[in-house]
């Protein structure tokens, strides 16, 4: 743990060297960590991408961020490893508690994201505005346990300020969720928004929709 403090106070040239070294990350030249306290068993950050001050990633056994992909300031990233001796998740024998983000897409600033499953967050997607919930793990009120399922977000999905999405959602590519939805389930329509509690399919989207088509993760 004081290693770990020290190697935040490091500045940011040789506490990429120290992380890569001492803890067997694997973070590009290129890419950067804030003020931020990240310590999942395994990191692994391509070129050009970003975690900024103030977030927290513990309990993970990994994250991944495809070239260009940025985390923001003061998200909470969480989950629970399946390095761990407790007997809640022992059902699960494929569980994976990651985080695995494609190139080019984006998690802005203050959200809450729970990786005892996986979550994967595929090319140019953008988690937008604040406070939002994504959930993998619950209590099984059948069998009296606690069961978690992942989350797969597709290609150029937008997502809307202050949504929860939970365990075993979908949400497919070039699609939109709503601000303030709860997305429970698996969805398979692109070109679609989403929207409401719970969500349903609300109306069709342009397939020449700009936002579809981008090379670069900024939108202007």
């Amino acid at each position: 743990m004081i290693f770990k403090i020290l190697t935040c106070l490091l500045p940011w040239k040789l506490r990429r060297l120290v992380l890569n070294r001492f803890f067997d990350f694997e973070i590009h030249p290129t890419a950067r960590i804030g003020l931020a306290w990240v310590f999942p068993s395994k990191l692994k950050m391509a070129a050009g991408t970003r975690i900024d001050h103030f977030t927290i990633a513990i309990h993970l056994d990994l994250i991944e961020l495809g070239e260009n992909s940025t985390i923001g300031r003061r998200n909470w990233i969480t989950g629970f490893t399946t390095k761990s001796d407790s007997l809640h998740f022992r059902h699960q024998l494929d569980r994976r508690a990651e985080l695995v983000m494609g190139k080019s897409s984006d998690i802005t600033k203050n959200h809450h994201i729970d990786c005892t499953s996986s979550i994967s967050i595929g090319d140019f997607v953008t988690v937008a505005g604040y406070q939002s919930q994504l959930l993998t793990h619950s209590i099984d009120i059948v069998m009296n346990r606690q069961d978690s399922a992942p989350i797969l977000i597709g290609d150029y999905a937008f997502i809307g300020t202050n949504v929860v999405i939970l365990g075993g959602a979908v949400l497919p590519a070039r699609s939109v969720l709503g601000a303030k939805s709860l997305l429970n389930k698996k969805f398979t329509d692109e070109y679609t928004l989403y929207g409401g509690v719970p969500a349903k399919a609300i109306s069709s989207i342009p397939a020449d929709s700009g936002y579809f088509h981008r090379t670069t993760g900024f939108v202007h």
